[in-house]
C-alpha cells in the first residue's frame, strides 16, 4: 500500500466513515457530517481528475484532497485556477509517517491525568488538566498494520506544557500494542513541528478544499 492509502484506510476507521470507493482519480469517501458530507481524495492530480472528481462533487460540504501528480510552487494557486469560485481552499497540508517503536508517554505537568481506551479499532487518549477539564486529546484509527494519527488537540490554555508530544506517545503506545507498525497522519503547517520532534517524516503534501456553493449548472 501507499502512504496516501495507509492514510485512507486508518482514517475512516477513525471518522467511523465509509469503506473508501475506488474512482478512477481515487477513492470517494462518505462521511455524513454537516461541514463534510464526504471527501474526494485524489491521487496523481493533474488538471483532468480534478475536474473530474469536482464534477462529481455537487453539492456545499463536500471536500477535496489533493495529491499534485509532481511538486510545485503555490499548488493552492495552481489548483483552484481549475475550479470554480464555488469552491474554497483549505491550505496546504504534510502527509506523514514514522515506523512505530515503544516509547514512554513523558511526564505530566503536576496534577494533570492521562487516560486512554479503545472501543473497536479506534484508540483514545485524553489528557485533564488539574480542574477536570479537557487539556489535549487524540486518537488513532487502526487499520491492520497502519495507525492513523487523528483530532490532534490541545486546548489553548494549556500550550507549550508538552502535552501534545505526550499524547502522540501514548496513543503509539496503544497503537503498537493492538499490532500495528507504522504511524501515519496528515499534519497542518503549525502542527508539523511537533511531529517531526517526534520522528514523523513528512512524505508529500496535500492540498484542501471545500465546495461552500451550490454548483451552478451553465444556461
Amino acid at each position: 500500500m501507499t502512504v496516501v492509502e495507509d492514510w485512507v484506510s486508518g482514517w475512516v476507521v477513525s471518522r467511523g466513515a465509509s469503506d473508501p470507493m475506488p474512482r478512477p482519480w481515487g477513492w470517494t469517501v462518505d462521511v455524513g457530517q454537516q461541514g463534510q458530507v464526504a471527501r474526494q481524495v485524489i491521487v496523481d492530480a493533474d488538471e483532468a481528475r480534478v475536474r473530474e472528481a469536482a464534477a462529481q462533487a455537487r453539492g456545499e460540504g463536500w471536500w477535496l484532497k489533493v495529491f499534485l501528480s509532481e511538486p510545485c510552487e503555490e499548488p493552492e494557486t495552481r489548483i483552484a485556477g481549475w475550479l470554480g469560485p464555488e469552491w474554497t481552499s483549505g491550505g496546504t497540508a504534510s502527509l506523514m509517517s514514522v515506523e512505530l517503536a515503544p516509547a514512554a508517554p513523558g511526564p505530566l505537568p503536576p496534577d494533570y491525568t492521562l487516560r486512554g481506551w479503545t472501543r473497536g479499532d479506534v484508540v483514545r487518549v485524553v489528557v485533564a488538566a488539574p480542574d477536570g477539564s479537557l487539556a489535549a486529546r487524540g486518537q488513532m484509527g487502526l487499520a491492520g498494520e497502519v495507525a492513523v494519527a487523528d483530532q490532534i488537540l490541545t486546548t489553548p490554555a494549556h500550550r507549550r506544557r508538552g502535552l501534545g508530544s505526550v499524547v502522540m506517545r501514548a496513543l503509539q503506545q496503544q497503537a503498537l500494542a493492538a499490532g500495528a507498525t507504522r504511524g501515519v497522519l496528515g499534519a497542518t503547517p503549525q502542527g508539523r513541528a511537533l511531529y517531526e520532534s517526534l520522528g514523523w517524516r513528512t512524505r508529500t503534501a496535500f492540498v484542501s478544499l471545500c465546495r461552500t456553493a451550490p454548483r451552478t449548472e451553465p444556461t
